[in-house]
């Protein structure tokens, strides 16, 4: 009998998910009240976690499912940023009218869908939870059926996620094909160094990954998306699905192929170069900032990339890093976003920062940090998570690598300062709104005092991180 101590959090999550439906169709205008118990169901899923030991290694449902302090790390991330994201856009969805039952019940789908992909050890049980990770992300980005944008970047996304999800099956099935199982351990044990035909499947598998991080030259439903989709989607799509990918692209490289290095090296080294170099350069020309930020998170998964390339557990440890930090830095640029509204009306054009310390001299503040560090300027959080990045890729003397995400990090640095010069040098425009609420307010100030004062003690994620040993 399989224990089931350990995957509390995912039966739980998925009896929430039943229950919060039920609900909503037998309780008229409930949509407030399962929103907050969809909030409390992602913090029992937290305590649930941390209720039994976190660096426990175990493998459960024929060695398909597996937990250990890598999945245990990424549950946790995952499940907060969930939280955040949920508490911080509760004023915006009530604002545009998408306050319904269904648009919290699908974030919890789409979480349980990462949580089983983050602690998938085989092929087809991490199938089962892209699907169910993309099939509410299809819904959610065309949420706000009113808005022509909307309904047009669902549908975008849809079809090329589908495209993607079809290539990576195939993947699949050319590895099942030629190794004889789907289960990770199993696939490592029968492949040897000449088993060059399985690179076919290798790089299927990466290319449909690679869409789901929006890594280059997969990248061209991002901008789209971002800016067609309601906020409060966008910054679910901005964070959490790149944990996911991240710690599937970390599971399914270094578990089963860890003898065919050769083949699969070089091309996450080329998507990690084309995703920093694009997304510094084509973030330039934006005026939207949701598009700007869609272009950013391109550059900054190729960082991450980056640190997967060195195929090293310091650089598995430095990309897991940067992602917990790149979280924290889209929390905050997210929250600034939502606090630009005048006259129940959300302004997300670049121009609409004019001047804006003249008047909300606070929440400039906090656009500067969050600037400051997604371009990676010391002592802020961002310099220290691109510090491990390229310490782990000058340490495998993977210099040229180091010299275009240099490279990248200046010509990136650009647009950043450009949006602090419009906030602070520009003529001021008419105030924006005051009241927000006290959630979007908590995660503002809590993802900001972490940028700032990281740099206090950066070495207490370090050590935390550096107990995930994958190689």
């Amino acid at each position: 009998m399989t224990n089931l101590n350990f995957i509390y959090s995912e039966l739980f999550l998925s009896i929430s998910i039943m229950s919060l439906l039920l609900i909503g169709v037998f309780k008229k205008n409930s949509s407030n009240l399962i929103y907050n118990l969809s909030i409390i169901s992602l913090f029992c899923c937290l305590a649930l976690i941390f209720s039994f030991p976190i660096n426990e290694n175990t493998e459960l449902f024929n060695n398909s499912y597996k937990i250990d302090y890598l999945s245990s790390f990424m549950k946790i991330l995952t499940i907060s940023s969930g939280i955040f994201v949920l508490i911080s856009s509760k004023k915006y969805i009530q604002t545009i009218n998408i306050n319904k039952i269904e648009y919290p019940i699908l974030a919890l789908s789409s979480i349980l869908g990462m949580i089983v992909m983050i602690s998938s050890n085989d092929l087809i049980m991490f199938y089962v939870g892209l699907e169910l990770q993309s099939l509410a992300l299809y819904v959610l980005a065309s949420f706000n059926r009113d808005n022509l944008s909307s309904s047009e970047s669902g549908l975008k996304y849809f079809v090329l996620s589908a495209l993607s999800s079809g290539l990576l099956l195939y993947g699949c099935s050319l590895i099942y094909g030629f190794s004889g199982s789907t289960n990770f351990f199993v696939i490592s044990e029968n492949l040897t160094q000449d088993d060059y035909v399985l690179t076919f499947g290798i790089v299927f598998i990466v290319v449909g990954l690679a869409f789901k991080i929006s890594a280059v030259p997969f990248h061209m439903w991002a901008p789209d998306v971002y800016e067609g989709s309601p906020t409060s989607v966008t910054i679910f799509f901005a964070i959490l699905p790149k944990i996911a990918a991240l710690t599937v692209f970390i599971r399914f490289l270094y578990v089963p192929f860890l003898n065919l290095i050769d083949q699969w090296q070089m091309i996450i080294v080329f998507l990690s170069i084309a995703s920093m170099l694009f997304g510094a350069i084509a973030a330039i020309g934006q005026s939207n900032l949701k598009r700007l930020v869609a272009y950013s998170s391109i550059g900054h998964m190729g960082y991450a990339l980056a640190g997967l390339a060195t195929a090293t557990n310091q650089g598995i440890q430095s990309s897991i890093i940067y992602i917990s930090i790149y979280l924290f830095m889209n929390l905050a640029f997210f929250c600034c976003l939502f606090m630009l509204k005048r006259d129940e009306k959300y302004f997300e054009n670049i121009q609409d920062l004019s001047g804006l310390s003249k008047n909300h001299p606070l929440l400039s503040f906090c656009f500067l940090i969050v600037l400051f560090s997604l371009a990676g300027i010391p002592p802020l959080a961002g310099f220290f998570a691109k510090f491990y990045i390229f310490s782990a890729v000058i340490d495998q003397s993977m210099y040229f690598l180091a010299i275009v995400g240099l490279l990248a990090t200046v010509i990136a640095a650009f647009y950043y300062l450009r949006l602090i010069k419009i906030i602070y040098f520009d003529k001021e425009k008419e105030k924006y709104e005051t009241n927000h609420n006290i959630g979007l307010k908590l995660s503002l100030l809590i993802s900001s005092i972490f940028i700032l004062f990281y740099f206090t003690y950066p070495s207490w994620l370090i050590e935390i991180v550096e107990k995930i040993n994958i190689i």
